[in-house]
């Protein structure tokens, strides 16, 4: 199915008499686990429906190529602040990564140390619900509005609550200047050196660890950024540096098995030490430590185990395991809750998160 407009879209949902599979350009193929349904692909909702630069807003249809996005926002220099991540270089996907397929996985890169995640820019969103009904929630200005906060809860929902056709965004300008700033130290002390720049006033906008180094990102006007980096210290890295990278994490393009774990930062260094003795590695930490990238290991879910003891969360990317972090009784009960409210009939994205 193939709607070409918001519409035709809802009619579809109203009429199906099965699970539905929703999809957009592909890139995400893969991420969370399988969904049986026929596909219903929303490509043909595309194009930007409102830019402001001066109120720096932008409202556009579910289905268009980030990439289009970003190209039209490079033009009047400025950008999405939670600098998305794209899933194509993990699963080895053609496809193109799509507005709507960010906001269903609430996407996010090194700058959400700074800016926050994709649903902290969100101020409006369009969606179908289970039902064929066609909502609309927030605006397409930034206000305090009062009520139910649903387009936080649609970011990062993968899809299980309605089909998403129109977001609308706050914007940043682009950085006048950017610097990174390396320092070449073991896994433990470069992660520590990562949590004492974080806490001082410099302002970072991205700390990770990735290739024996801890790199610190500046961004702002040129003077500024300067003083920043002679205060920081370390290597000088000039321009773009190594962010897109790590923001997509293609150093694990290819790789049999991935997983994703989010702990607090301090507890990284000890947790992927322990994990190694299983085969593990942990090529990018980012966030400062509280997002660790792994590969390998010996199969079994000893990441997952890990991670539950000291509180934290672990998708398994790639490689067999369930995708996602098993829900405690009250936190399953909540959820089902929503989706019995959002899709009554069931028919979304159904097993993508468990």
């Amino acid at each position: 199915m193939k709607p070409g407009s918001e519409a035709e879209l809802a009619d579809m949902v109203a009429a199906a008499q099965g699970p539905l599979e929703i999809f957009g350009g592909g890139s995400r193929k893969g991420l969370g686990n399988a969904v049986v349904g026929d596909r219903l692909e929303v490509g043909g909702l595309s194009g930007i429906s409102l830019y402001d630069p001066g109120a720096l807003t932008l409202v556009v249809k579910a289905g268009t190529p980030l990439a289009e996005v970003e190209a039209v926002l490079e033009a009047e220099n400025q950008m999405l602040p939670f600098e998305p991540m794209d899933h194509a270089a993990l699963f080895g996907n053609a496809g193109k990564a799509t507005v709507g397929g960010m906001v269903a996985v609430n996407a996010s890169g090194p700058r959400r140390l700074k800016a926050g995640a994709c649903r902290d820019s969100l101020i409006g969103l369009r969606y179908v619900n289970g039902q064929g009904q066609i909502i609309k929630n927030g605006g397409r200005v930034m206000k305090n509005v009062t009520g139910y906060d649903l387009v936080k809860l649609m970011a990062g929902a993968h899809g299980t609550l309605g089909v998403i056709t129109e977001a609308a965004f706050k914007l940043l300008p682009k950085p006048e200047a950017t610097a990174t700033l390396c320092f070449a130290l073991g896994l433990a002390d470069g992660l520590a050196k990562l949590r004492e720049v974080m806490a001082s006033p410099y302002d970072i906008s991205a700390a990770a660890y990735t290739d024996g180094a801890a790199l610190l990102r500046v961004e702002g006007f040129t003077e500024s950024v300067a003083y920043r980096a002679e205060k920081i210290g370390g290597d000088k890295i000039e321009g773009a540096g190594p962010w897109a990278n790590i923001k997509n994490v293609t150093a694990l393009a290819g790789a049999d098995a991935v997983w994703r774990l989010s702990v607090k930062p301090s507890d990284a260094a000890d947790l992927v030490a322990g994990l190694s003795a299983r085969g593990f590695s942990a090529p990018v930490l980012d966030w400062s430590g509280g997002l660790i990238w792994l590969s390998g290991g010996d199969g079994s879910d000893a990441p997952r185990q890990a991670v539950s003891a000291l509180g934290g969360h672990a998708t398994c990317i790639i490689g067999g395991h369930t995708a996602f972090q098993p829900e405690s009784p009250v936190i399953a009960t909540l959820n089902n809750g929503l989706r019995q409210k959002f899709d009554p009939r069931g028919i979304f994205n159904q097993g993508r998160m468990g």
